[in-house]
């Protein structure tokens, strides 16, 4: 999706100010009417869970902090004296630099050479909990700024912080609103800590959850303790998720469905069902099915020594209106025009893809991650980007070795490719939902990596330092190599 070219005024601090404005607002009165005369006010109940946190130093833990709660301990069963309310906060700010060598010759949707673009966010989470293991989640949101390049030129494209449309001004939008809900099926119970869209509690081994509103597919499949989160952790797409996993997703990632997660001992079935957008690439899901995103997932959870790991695969099968890339060569040549895949997107098709997920703690510090993700070559990409075989790992280590035991330093790479038609498509003029540079004369592997340092100086704000390379950016091989400083501000309550 192309977006607007605000030149002058992205680079302005002046939106990031407003957007501070408006989350000073929405926060500081909530904060300022906490007391202790309620135990259900959800101001006091978000300034006890913040005065608990500020009372110690977070463990050593080289995983992010994401805003949806690791599958493993999601949901919690109510306890007689569970708190009813919760309040939690995020305000996250990016600014990227690139640079690139050599770009020969550019499309609708090549990388800006030698950009610097800013993002700001701001999240309310706000839940409560109706009855025993139900829990109501609204996550209300502030957002501002653009991707470099206008989150275009880049199939792993640099920042989850930036969305496929940018603004120039904040402005708000109701990104999650869900209900989940658990049925314990026996088994010892643990704590379950509060935190953004996670009520605290007891939760039993074997339990079922339901999910059920408008949430991310990837808040519940893909996750990984070491590469899932943009605000906590790696910003490249194709690191935090499975790079050719093209889920289902409005452009700030979000889609309405259901979910169904069965957790037995140390295994984990998931499955579930949501809408694709009314077109590929599209400003909004459906809300009937018509474009529907199936997804199933197994889990295993084992010990290795004394460290625990997981193992996921999946397999997921978008059905819509796909374009095939063949069908649209053929129109392109017809036409006498460069090929354009949403020209034959007239009939249902089926796109079917697949990913492996591994975390694995190695030393109480030292975490490994990999995945490895492939889908059907011969459709255009409908929700996520343009990539057919992904294969990614890196690792994330804790500081305590340096006397840091609350930072983190992390690495991690990643090659991409699409299938030979998809090449073909691209080199005679057309363009994918991020990437399309007019021409791909020499084609290759589009290859990341990434490195990042996390400072946090108290459990409540984290500034990351982040470095970024890429070769043959959008699988051109003519183009690049491309270099990508980035810092990334973190604060939460």
């Amino acid at each position: 999706m192309t977006q607007p070219n605000h030149a002058a005024s992205r680079r302005s601090l002046l939106p990031f100010i407003q957007s501070a404005l408006i989350l000073g607002a929405l926060v500081i009165p909530t904060a300022a009417a906490a007391s202790p005369i309620a135990m259900a006010d959800p101001g006091q109940i978000a300034l006890a869970m913040a005065d608990s946190r500020m009372m110690a130093e977070p463990d050593p833990d080289p995983a992010g902090s994401t805003s949806f709660p690791q599958p493993s301990g999601s949901i919690a069963d109510a306890t007689p004296d569970a708190k009813r309310w919760a309040l939690f906060g995020q305000s996250t700010f990016t600014v990227m630099s690139e640079t690139m060598a050599r770009m020969p010759y550019s499309g609708p949707h090549s990388l800006i050479a030698n950009d610097t673009r800013e993002t700001f966010d701001a999240t309310l989470y706000l839940g409560v909990r109706p009855w025993s293991g139900g829990e109501i989640w609204v996550n209300g949101e502030v957002d501002q700024g653009f991707g470099i390049g206008n989150t275009m030129g880049l199939a792993g494209y640099a920042s989850g912080e930036a969305y496929k449309l940018g603004a120039a001004q904040p402005y708000t939008r109701l990104q999650r609103v869900f209900l989940r809900q658990t049925f314990a099926l026996g088994g010892e119970t643990s704590a379950v800590e509060a935190g953004a869209n996670q009520m605290p509690g007891r939760q039993s081994a074997n339990r079922l959850v339901i999910t059920a509103g408008k949430f991310g597919v990837v808040d519940v499949f893909d996750t990984n303790k070491y590469a899932h989160d943009p605000r906590g952790d790696f910003l490249n797409w194709a690191l935090i998720d499975s790079g050719a996993f093209d889920y289902a997703g409005d452009p700030w990632g979000f889609s309405y469905g259901a979910s169904a997660e069965l957790y037995v001992g140390a295994w984990t079935l998931r499955a579930g069902a949501f809408n694709l957008t009314d077109t590929p690439g599209g400003m909004a899901t459906t809300t009937d099915f018509s474009f529907l995103q199936l997804v199933s997932e197994v889990e295993h959870r084992h010990m290795f020594g004394q460290h625990p790991g997981a193992i996921r695969g999946a397999i997921w099968m978008n059905r819509g209106r796909l374009g095939r890339f063949d069908d649209s060569l053929a129109w392109g040549i017809a036409n006498a025009t460069a090929p354009d895949v949403s020209q034959v997107q007239n009939v249902r098709h089926t796109r079917i893809g697949g990913y492996i997920n591994v975390e694995q703690e190695l030393t109480s510090t030292l975490g490994l991650f990999a995945r490895a993700s492939t889908a059907d070559g011969n459709y255009g990409v409908f929700d996520f980007t343009d990539i057919d075989t992904s294969v990614s790992a890196g690792l994330s280590l804790a500081g305590k070795s340096w006397g840091r035991p609350a930072d983190t330093a992390q690495i991690g790479a990643v090659a991409n490719s699409i299938s030979k038609v998809a090449q073909a498509y691209l080199a005679a003029g057309g363009a994918g939902v991020l990437i399309g540079d007019g021409s791909l004369i020499h084609p290759g592997a589009e290859k990341i990596v990434e490195a990042s340092y996390s400072w946090r100086p108290n459990s409540h704000l984290a500034v990351t330092f982040d470095l970024q390379g890429v070769v043959n950016p959008a699988y051109n091989r003519d183009s690049g190599p491309v270099g990508i400083v980035g810092l990334r501000l973190h604060a939460s309550f």
